[in-house]
């Protein structure tokens, strides 16, 4: 209590009070009258309990001095009408009485008495209870005061919060979750979630699915997800890799968060068309891979939390699983493992290796696990945030041309109707990959962005055959085997280290038809070229090389070479309808 409440309640003892007494006995009751206005206080009578229970709703007085013993209602009955009147409100209530044994005396507090006072009446014990009384009244309207003020400001916190999370949840949206093949629970402790869980759609027609937890839970914990979804999101839409995406977040984070703040992290590449994932873990539980045969792999953490370690110190190393269709990738934050039950004892990875062994469908396993654990700590409330992922690995015609409602929105603004060049010489070729750039440009057209595996594929396929057979001048027959697989990229390497001279050029046209746009890209590069005249026959479609343009063929409206050869050119054409 500060000193200025010390101090209201010291001059308590000097303030007037309006004091109700309630007393059959004509000649008790003018006593105490008496008494009491000597003292400065305001008096108020009654003859009876009901008189009383008038008089308070009349006068609202602050103390009460009530005979036990009254006609019609007596002081017992009197002051359970009064204390319930009187509500939150603290009216001290002292019982007048001669009732010595212990158990009416008892009755009197139970009645909802504060005290009582004993006939013949002592005028000093009585003004040290009035002012007792006052001083508890007076810490009782401080108290009252200070809950209000703590129930306002609560409110006043809650609204902000509720308010600053539309906002958060609009900039750290979840992407594409959503999507068929993903099943997710995050369930906070509080309006904020310390738990992340991301997902994007990559231009080649993958996924990256992030989980994320920061340090602690609530807002402090959910600060660092708008910076991390800025960057998941930003990055993976542009075709950047794995390895680029986890050291722009972890740079990031470690430049923003304090010491002792971090985020346990899985970020995970699903390449449907390979069926493999790619996956970095560090600091959360281990990840289980459960196979459509009912095997089931564990793989554990290798790497500390992102925004722990900086620059070179930091490592993207990851490992690649093979995952075929059908199969499926769970990961948690510890918060599902550290549930106790009644013995305080935790739910840990015994109990998730328990649900997958009494799991019969692996289609229910997700909502089982959930329901193990609710059962295991008999439905209590949670003592952490928790967030589960479970991704299936799918065919990508199954999962079809998915996207975020958020990513659909790309359907409306940027540039319809424009065209543009863009030459890459020597240094530019040796270190830089101009494919996210380009396909981030090209998303920007509306509509075009649910179409970004196709348009990445197509641009992957141009720019490497113009630079690698064009520019380096290499022979896709020896790719025949897979010795001569190695060879060509062994050559791929040393001939870019020595590129001094030649260049890669696009050209991109992009004009609205229809119901979409009509897409041109033409890629020329600065090699010799050579006779195209039966080109489109002698592409295979098996084996290690001749793939490419057999493959942008059944994407494209048309496939041309002009020139002598050092210049293909591909119509695109789409639909919003797809």
């Amino acid at each position: 209590m500060d000193k200025k409440s010390e101090k209201e309640l010291v001059e308590a003892v000097d303030e007037t009070l309006r004091i109700l007494i309630a007393d059959d006995n004509d000649s008790d009751r003018l006593i105490l009258k008496t008494i009491v206005r000597k003292e400065g206080h305001t008096v108020y009578t009654a003859c009876d309990g009901q008189e009383a229970i008038d008089a308070f709703k009349e006068q609202s007085p602050d103390l009460i001095l009530l005979d036990a013993l009254m006609p019609n209602v007596d002081g017992f009955e009197a002051a359970r009408v009064i204390t319930a009147l009187a509500g939150d409100n603290l009216v001290p209530i002292i019982f007048l009485t001669s009732l010595k044994d212990a158990a009416s005396l008892a009755d009197c507090l139970a009645a909802g008495g504060h005290d009582f006072l004993s006939k013949p009446y002592n005028r000093i014990i009585l003004k040290a209870k009035i002012q007792a009384f006052a001083r508890m009244r007076r810490l009782h309207e401080t108290v009252q005061d200070q809950r209000d003020k703590i129930i306002k400001h609560h409110d006043h916190l809650i609204h902000e919060q509720e308010v600053a999370k539309v906002v958060f949840d609009n900039i750290a949206h979840s992407g594409c979750v959503d999507a068929p093949n993903i099943k997710h629970l995050l369930s906070p402790m509080a309006v904020f979630n310390g738990d992340l869980v991301l997902a994007a759609r990559k231009p080649n027609g993958g996924m990256f699915v992030f989980l994320g937890d920061f340090t602690g839970h609530g807002l402090p914990a959910a600060i660092g997800a708008m910076p991390v979804s800025e960057i998941f999101y930003g990055m993976a839409q542009k075709g950047f890799s794995l390895q680029d995406i986890l050291r722009e977040i972890n740079n990031k984070l470690k430049r923003i968060l304090p010491v002792g703040v971090f985020c346990c992290t899985c970020l995970v590449d699903f390449s449907f068309r390979n069926e493999t994932a790619e996956f970095w873990l560090g600091g959360l539980p281990d990840v289980f891979v459960y196979r459509k045969d009912g095997t089931l792999e564990n793989f554990g953490s290798q790497n500390l939390p992102l925004g722990v370690l900086g620059g070179d110190k930091f490592s993207t190393e990851t490992r690649v699983i093979p995952m075929t269709k059908g199969d499926r990738f769970y990961m948690w934050s510890d918060g599902i493992f550290e549930e106790v039950n009644e013995k305080d004892e935790m739910f840990a990875e015994e109990g998730v290796r328990q649900a997958f062994e009494d799991n019969k469908d692996p289609e229910k396993f997700f909502d089982e696990l959930i329901e193990a654990v609710a059962e295991y700590t008999n439905h209590a409330e949670q003592d952490d945030d928790h967030t589960i992922v479970e991704a299936s690995m799918v065919a990508e015609e199954d999962l079809g041309e998915y996207f975020s409602e958020r990513d659909s929105r790309s359907l409306i603004g940027g540039p319809p109707d424009w065209a543009m060049s863009y030459e890459l010489r020597p240094l530019t070729l040796k270190e830089f990959n101009p494919l996210p750039l380009l396909t981030h440009l090209l998303m920007e057209v509306p509509g075009l962005r649910p179409h970004s595996g196709k348009i990445y594929t197509i641009l992957a396929e141009l720019y490497s055959n113009a630079l690698e057979h064009g520019v380096l001048g290499l022979k896709s027959e020896l790719k025949a085997s897979p010795t001569g697989f190695a060879e060509y990229y062994g050559q791929r390497v040393s001939r870019l280290d020595e590129l001094d001279v030649g260049s890669v050029t696009f050209h991109l046209d992009h004009k609205p038809w229809e119901n979409g746009g009509r897409l041109t890209i033409r890629v020329q590069d600065t090699g010799p070229g050579f006779d195209h005249g039966d080109k489109d026959d002698n592409h295979k479609t098996a084996g290690y090389s001749g793939r490419g343009i057999p493959l942008i063929n059944t994407m494209c409206e048309s496939v041309r070479y002009l020139g002598n050869g050092n210049q293909v050119e591909v119509v695109f054409v789409w639909s919003f309808d797809g």
